[in-house]
């Protein structure tokens, strides 16, 4: 089960444009005897939250849900109120009787999901249209293709903006990004069709994988798949045996990922202050 972030998605958070000048300290901390108890956080907006807490240390969720309620939220031009937004897993039951009791409710159709990919057999090689290949960033880091792909990939349109190009540098400097695992379609004329991220933790055997992404123009070939599929098989090789992607999207389940854990947004509106 999937009780907390994986280290690498605090990274890649951490590491991305979009953290520059967010109010990170708002963000509420429950401590005891030097001990982390829990920790109450937001990815790229103070509204909609996390709660992550310490297995055994319930009893802290109250103070961070009142840190949250005094420190956190904010106005949604989506829902055209000032809310406060918590993201509770479909397991936790003891959260989402919390947040009930408060009087948050569940927003049915704002669903986060995290789907697994558990090694145990060889993992089918790629296949790929003629003249296309495959590459590690370590065998080729051209940053501005990196930036074309991600850019275009992600549905920008437009020529992607010189000053992205330092974001994608700034996010391979994360301590897990491997850029030897992390693979890209080469198109005949030398431009990355497709990509995906690979970052590891290898303590725990663990992979997550961030972003994938393909160039529209190079869309319906097999290409996603194909970096995806390459991307596993090398952490494969090197004893990872959970591969996590933040996604329950069909292309990755017909890969052979599975959803393992659903979070819901719930609201509650707040005063202005």
């Amino acid at each position: 089960m999937l009780t907390n972030w994986l280290q690498p998605r605090w990274e890649y958070l951490h590491h991305h444009s979009m953290s520059d000048g967010l109010p990170f300290e708002r963000c509420g901390i429950a401590e005891q005897d030097g001990q982390i108890e829990g920790f109450i956080h937001f990815e790229d907006n103070p509204t909609f939250n996390y709660l992550q807490i310490r297995p055994g240390h319930e009893r802290a969720t109250d103070d961070l849900l009142d840190w949250a309620q005094s420190h956190l939220g904010g106005r949604s031009a989506a829902i055209g109120r000032k809310v406060l937004g918590l993201y509770v897993s479909d397991w936790d039951n003891y959260l989402e009787q919390r947040v009930a009791e408060r009087g948050f409710e569940p927003q049915p159709d704002t669903v986060e999901e995290h789907a697994r990919y558990q090694i145990d057999k060889p993992i089918t090689e790629p296949r790929l249209p003629d003249g296309f290949h495959l590459q590690s960033l370590a065998d080729d880091n051209d940053l501005e293709k990196i930036n074309r792909v991600l850019w275009r990939g992600f549905g920008h349109v437009g020529v992607p903006p010189a000053e992205e190009v330092d974001h994608r540098r700034r996010a391979q400097q994360a301590p897990n990004f491997r850029k030897d695992t992390t693979i890209v379609a080469v198109a005949p004329d030398g431009e990355y069709a497709s990509y995906a991220g690979m970052w590891t933790v290898p303590d725990n055997n663990v992979g997550y994988l961030e972003p994938v992404a393909t160039d529209p123009n190079y869309r319906r070939m097999g290409l996603g798949k194909a970096v995806v599929q390459e991307t596993l098989r090398r952490v494969a090789a090197e004893y990872i045996r959970t591969v996590w992607v933040g996604s329950g999207l069909a292309f990755y389940q017909d890969i052979g990922f599975s959803i393992q854990n659903r979070s819901r947004l719930w609201i509650k509106g707040l005063q202005a202050r």
